[in-house]
């Protein structure tokens, strides 16, 4: 993690938590307009211009959004893509590059550019901003996932606005978040977060394409409302990385851990913080879970997959249980003890994903028996789970 800031001094003993903002029922946008703290993400695509570059009026007339609800008493954290377009024309370049070298050089140039822009921009309202870098490995390890938690949390209570950005230059394609969205997701979660708003160049999300005629989707309470929506495929072209799908996978991540997350377009940015109707809301659909339970969710490489028996894919799922051996009927992949494998029910649906206690070269020999009789033949070494129930979580 990277921060203008220092390194933070640890809240006094018995300093009083910000005030929450207060209930609204899970389908109520208007809990926006109360909400004490707010992640809020804008993807390239809505800060740059047609020649290339970040667009000035763009950007500015953002920040004005946003300093307007900061200065209103909201702890606003910004999480914005377009480092690397930012670094394309200092270095002539007409397009996003595809290799990642070359996008962690644009990013390299870029970063500064856009955080001396936000820099002024949020100057000018008399507000203090600060940069934050962050690769996937800091939101995997325990300690750098408190240590962002810390400067953030220590930011947002001195008044700045943090602007938040994978850290391009040094993440590589094993520890990347694959786009700012599910990082935004995955930063509301770690400052606990009232809610998150994602603003794209989509006003909100259709049933179909607009042009084809498509209704606008104006609330998602679970993932059987868009079952039947034609949302597209992540992006490939442009300045931009991501796409609708991955504003739909970010919004989920979000709801399915308690924060309730809004999907709208720039221009609507305004209205979408004042709890207007505008864009596409998902209302709360589940608990806030662990650090752990959650990076264990989205963001490991998984190195291997356990087939259970229906049996154990129920007991697992539904009475939230241990996976014992004798419940599996086959491994996939190469791994070693602490690696995360998923399972899968006989079918080949993946339904969890967990943090084996076994290699790939141990396992078929205890598979269909129990922990006693492997204790047995075995040694005691042997009388465990292959992933127990507290490094386990159900998709």
């Amino acid at each position: 993690m990277t921060t203008d800031a220092g390194t933070p001094g640890r809240l006094q003993h018995g300093a009083k938590a910000p005030a929450r903002a207060r209930k609204a029922a899970p389908s109520d946008r208007s809990l926006l307009r109360g909400a004490k703290r707010v992640v809020v993400k804008v993807g390239s695509p809505s800060l740059t211009s047609l020649a290339g570059g970040i667009s000035a009026e763009a950007l500015l007339s953002l920040v004005d959004v946003l300093a307007a609800r900061r200065l209103a008493g909201t702890q606003v954290i910004l999480v914005s893509s377009g480092a690397i377009a930012a670094g394309l024309a200092p270095l002539g370049l007409g397009r996003r590059p595809r290799d990642l070298a070359t996008q962690q050089a644009a990013a390299s140039v870029g970063q500064g550019l856009l955080v001396a822009r936000y820099t002024q921009a949020f100057g000018a309202h008399g507000i203090t901003v600060s940069q934050i870098l962050l690769t996937a490995e800091d939101l995997m390890r325990r300690q750098q996932y408190a240590n962002a938690y810390r400067a953030l949390n220590r930011l947002l209570h001195l008044g700045v606005v943090p602007v938040v950005n994978e850290n391009d230059t040094v993440a590589t394609h094993e520890i990347r978040f694959g786009d700012n969205d599910r990082l935004a997701a995955l930063v509301a979660h770690l400052v606990k977060a009232d809610a998150m708003v994602l603003l794209s160049d989509v006003d909100a999300i259709y049933d179909r394409p607009p042009q084809a005629g498509g209704v606008r989707i104006p609330l998602v309470t679970g993932p059987a409302d868009l079952a039947e929506a034609d949302i597209g495929s992540a992006g490939k072209a442009g300045v931009g990385a991501g796409g609708m799908v991955t504003k739909v996978e970010a919004a989920n991540i979000a709801a399915g851990s308690g924060i309730p997350a809004l999907v709208t377009s720039t221009a609507n940015a305004a209205a979408a913080l004042a709890g207007e109707d505008v864009g596409t809301w998902f209302s709360v659909n589940g608990s806030r879970r662990t650090p752990r339970l959650l990076w264990l969710a989205h963001l490991p490489p998984i190195q291997g997959r356990l087939v259970p028996d229906d049996g154990a894919v129920k007991a697992v799922r539904e009475r939230h249980r241990s996976l014992l051996p004798a419940g599996i009927t086959s491994v996939r992949g190469d791994f070693e003890p602490g690696d995360p494998v998923e399972l899968a029910d006989p079918q080949g649906h993946v339904v969890a994903r967990g943090l084996v206690n076994f290699s790939s070269y141990e396992l078929p020999r205890m598979l269909g028996r129990s922990t006693r009789e492997l204790a047995s033949s075995l040694g005691r070494q042997y009388e465990r789970e292959v992933v127990h129930v507290d490094d386990l979580v159900v998709l």
